[in-house]
């Protein structure tokens, strides 16, 4: 057998460069060959360690994202606009038909109800369409060699070898975000080992290829998570004139019938939950956006992916999908967010004033806010770069190839 030294040498040899040998590069080696100790000491095998770092190489892109998720940094209200429009309401409404059967099924087994994973499956992979590029391997070894929170990456990266090592996911499959999620709903390596079901019954747990696998997995998580069927999410709520806010937030439950006390009232017109049940008062735009009242599995939505404004997407997606409305109060803002519909038409039309932006695909990235600048400058805007309303508007006015 070759020895441990060798065994590295034969691994990195893809990774070797002309000299000088860049200082990442350098770093990422001496780091991996650390990573093989651990990963063998937790059950990883030697040969699929070794099979599965031969043509590893670090993502040093994937660095840029650790401080720049869209649940952080984008307005809410733009979040939204993207996340639940007519184009998600309708696609999940065919995967409804289309899956009803597992749905069934799964709702039965965990009490989670079908619009509820449904919607999860919508936002996290517009229902299978988005799955994410990056090879999971070399994004999650990156993450493990530079940057922030070091530990945990190191702990999904191996976890996704042994993944690979059971043989639930092919290893060519194995590709997601930036952070290391994958799959049908975006389950991250440890998630998977913890929570994710074989429900189609072949033998493998499998999020990325078995459509019924990955929904069971999603009813799953909510329900480890303390999801209960008898409770909504939440819903939206008006606040009489003057009420006191300053114990809104999501932590801050209170008893139903204190919130009626105080003159909370339902905006859908159906009853409030029982008196006892315990609900916060979220206000996720400020006191001059839309309220709501959100219960314990709203708690269950946000466990997923630790934000706020994405709970209350895939909660706002499940109303939309069982027939609900729109919220009744706007945003408080005098430029509202676009669909990706309308994001599609905002890159078409960048394009028509000869900007070079790549494929109109509605994801707003660095080259459409960079033309969107310029023309923002020359339509008399602030040149934020921010694809809303105002800058759609302005740019439908002006006619073609007028500069």
């Amino acid at each position: 057998m070759l020895s441990r030294s060798l065994l590295l040498v034969a691994a990195f040899s893809t990774l070797a460069v002309s000299a000088p040998v860049a200082a990442d590069e350098v770093a990422f080696k001496s780091c991996v060959a650390d990573l093989r100790g651990e990963a063998i000491r937790q059950g990883v095998r030697e040969e699929v360690f070794d099979a599965q770092i031969a043509d590893l190489a670090p993502d040093m892109a994937v660095l840029g994202f650790l401080d720049a998720q869209p649940e952080f940094v984008t307005p809410i209200w733009d979040y939204l606009a993207a996340l639940v429009d007519e184009e998600r309401v309708t696609d999940g409404a065919a995967m409804l038909s289309e899956w009803k059967t597992v749905l069934e099924r799964v709702e039965a087994e965990y009490g989670v109800d079908r619009a509820t994973v449904v919607a999860v499956w919508g936002v996290e992979s517009n229902y299978g369409r988005n799955f994410g590029s990056r090879p999971l391997l070399s994004s999650l070894s990156t993450l493990s060699c530079f940057g922030r929170r070091q530990a945990f990456f190191r702990g999904e990266f191996i976890t996704t070898l042994k993944i690979v090592q059971e043989g639930h996911v092919a290893p060519e499959r194995l590709t997601g975000s930036w952070a290391g999620a994958f799959g049908h709903t975006q389950f991250m390596p440890s998630t998977f080992m913890r929570l994710a079901v074989d429900f189609d019954g072949d033998g493998r747990r499998d999020l990325v290829d078995s459509v019924p696998d990955a929904l069971a997995s999603t009813a799953n998580f909510l329900k480890r998570a303390g999801w209960r069927s008898d409770l909504p999410w939440g819903f939206e709520v008006g606040l009489p004139a003057g009420m006191k806010v300053s114990d809104a937030g999501r932590k801050n439950k209170r008893a139903v019938s204190e919130w009626v006390a105080r003159g909370v009232k339902r905006l859908d017109g159906r009853p409030m939950p029982a008196a006892g049940t315990q609900a916060a008062l979220l206000l996720p735009g400020g006191e001059a956006g839309p309220a709501f009242l959100i219960t314990r599995n709203f708690d269950a939505l946000y466990s997923y992916n630790a934000a706020e404004s994405y709970g209350l997407a895939i909660a706002h997606l499940s109303d939309r999908l069982r027939g609900g409305q729109p919220f009744v109060t706007p945003w408080p803002t005098e430029d509202p967010g676009l669909s990706r519909a309308e994001r599609r038409e905002l890159q078409s039309l960048l394009i028509s004033r000869g900007h070079d932006i790549g494929e109109v695909d509605g994801m707003i990235g660095a080259r459409t806010r960079d033309a969107l600048k310029l023309e923002q400058t020359r339509l008399g805007l602030e040149p934020s770069g921010r694809a809303g309303q105002r800058a759609l508007q302005a740019l439908r006015a002006r006619p073609q190839g007028v500069r």
